[in-house]
């Protein structure tokens, strides 16, 4: 799993989750202290009739106190009904009589004897009087009730909140508090996600030589980059690539010193063969046929040596299509004398490109020489060149056995050969062509036929020159 998706997914769920915790345990507190103002709230309105009633006690009679309370505290005569009041938009009432949460309010006032001055809520008291907080049924909504007896007049006074009303209150303003942290919340993620791809960076500018690098340019990575974290990962890395690029030199050195070496002793073998041929020639001439299939073994792991080395790899703008035209030309004996033909189907007719003229011809060679090797007498081997993309494909394509897809990739290997029982070679060729491809920044596929029928098809993919590169030829 990727390191980057597995650091953001545990970011993310932590930041996640620690928001949505202290989100709701702010709701819930915010709930709770809010209550807890309510209820604040309640006692004080309690104790402001309760200073009224003291007041107005000495100068008023029980009934002139009665009307004074209904006057003060009972919600105006508006003509609404409690249904109306309810559905109604408007917080402020008609004429600015008030507010329409005042018939959420309610205030009842109880003379020392029990007798009722003011009831607003009607509720069951049939419980009696008790000071302090309690909850009460009325009208088919829950009241919250604070109820005190004042010492010095005896009065008992209430006060009640319908809890609808608080519960509402409460959650819009605890909802207040929460909501700008829910909204932060998707920064948090994205904030967090993008300092974690930011944090990443040095270590994708480390990924980028090694996905690229080649065994040929082969070089130890840039630790000053390395995030101190893996600058002991990095510094292994490096005496690894070391070691590879030393590997490597010493076994393309050794193919080429022995190929080199190889030479010499199979040219004079060969020459002895030919003198004892002219005695006879039946005795030796399938002697001097394996000699000549080493020797071409051995020329091949030279070229191949090179290939891999790149040495003596300098590009100059060359026509594709002459280099077709020669490499057809120099495999013609070889087709000639299996009965092949070979057809070019030019697309293009002037295709220029960046590239090594000897090595596009030996890959010409070898794709040809492979077609010719594992194609029937009396068939045709065709060549195409057409546009493809900024560049230029190259196919050929014949009527031998083909290669099933399973096997394809292993048949660009070295020295491998699927069929021991066709031709002579020794596996080279089209892992020869592939490396030459791809060190002109191509590649190379096989594929079936496009018509359906039995063969194989070998496209080259090569890029085109560019205009700039035309603007100063």
């Amino acid at each position: 799993m990727s390191l980057t998706r597995t650091l953001t997914l545990l970011v993310t769920s932590t930041v996640l989750l620690i928001a949505l915790i202290a989100a709701g345990w702010s709701y819930v507190e915010s709930n709770h202290e809010l209550e807890e103002l309510f209820d604040a709230e309640l006692a004080q309105s309690t104790r402001i009739v309760q200073g009224l009633i003291r007041h107005l006690s000495d100068t008023q009679s029980l009934e002139q106190l009665a009307d004074t309370l209904s006057e003060t505290l009972a919600l105006p005569a508006l003509g609404l009904t409690d249904e109306e009041l309810e559905t109604d938009q408007n917080e402020i009432l008609p004429e600015g009589a008030g507010h329409k949460y005042e018939k959420k309010l309610a205030f009842e006032v109880w003379t020392p004897e029990g007798i009722p001055l003011l009831d607003t809520l009607n509720a069951d008291d049939r419980t009696g009087l008790t000071p302090g907080f309690a909850w009460a049924e009325s009208s088919g909504y829950r009241w919250r009730t604070f109820t005190l007896q004042d010492i010095t007049t005896g009065f008992w006074i209430r006060s009640a909140q319908r809890e609808d009303i608080r519960q509402e209150l409460s959650q819009e303003l605890a909802l207040g508090n929460v909501l700008p942290l829910l909204l932060a919340l998707p920064l948090l993620v994205v904030t967090a996600v993008a300092a974690i791809q930011i944090g990443f960076r040095p270590l994708r500018r480390l990924e980028k030589p090694v996905r690229n690098m080649a065994p040929e340019r082969i070089h130890p990575l840039d630790d000053r980059q390395a995030p101190k974290e893996v600058a002991g990962l990095v510094q292994a890395v490096n005496g690894l690539l070391r070691r590879l690029n030393q590997a490597l030199e010493r076994e393309r050195r050794f193919s080429a010193d022995a190929a080199h070496e190889l030479r010499t002793p199979l040219t004079v073998l060969r020459l002895n063969l030919e003198k004892a041929c002219e005695q006879n020639p039946e005795q030796f001439s399938e002697l001097i046929g394996a000699v000549d299939r080493m020797v071409h073994l051995v020329e091949q792991m030279l070229l191949l040596s090179q290939v891999d080395a790149g040495t003596g790899f300098k590009p100059e703008y060359h026509n594709l299509s002459e280099l077709m035209e020669q490499s057809i030309a120099d495999i013609a004996p070889l087709a000639l004398k299996k009965h092949i033909e070979p057809v070019l189907d030019d697309e293009v007719g002037e295709a220029l490109i960046n590239c090594h003229n000897a090595l596009i011809n030996t890959l010409m060679r070898s794709l040809l020489a492979n077609a010719i090797q594992y194609s029937p007498a009396q068939t045709t081997i065709t060549i195409c060149l057409k546009p493809a993309g900024e560049g230029y494909t190259i196919s050929v394509c014949d009527q031998g056995p083909g290669i099933p897809p399973e096997e394809r990739e292993r048949a660009l290997s070295r020295f491998v050969r699927l069929d021991q029982r066709v031709g002579d070679g020794a596996g080279l060729g089209l892992a020869i062509a592939r490396r030459i491809a791809e060190l002109h920044g191509g590649h190379l596929v096989l594929a079936a036929r496009e018509d359906g029928e039995s063969g194989l098809c070998v496209s080259v993919w090569l890029p085109a020159r560019h205009s700039t590169d035309q603007a100063h030829s």
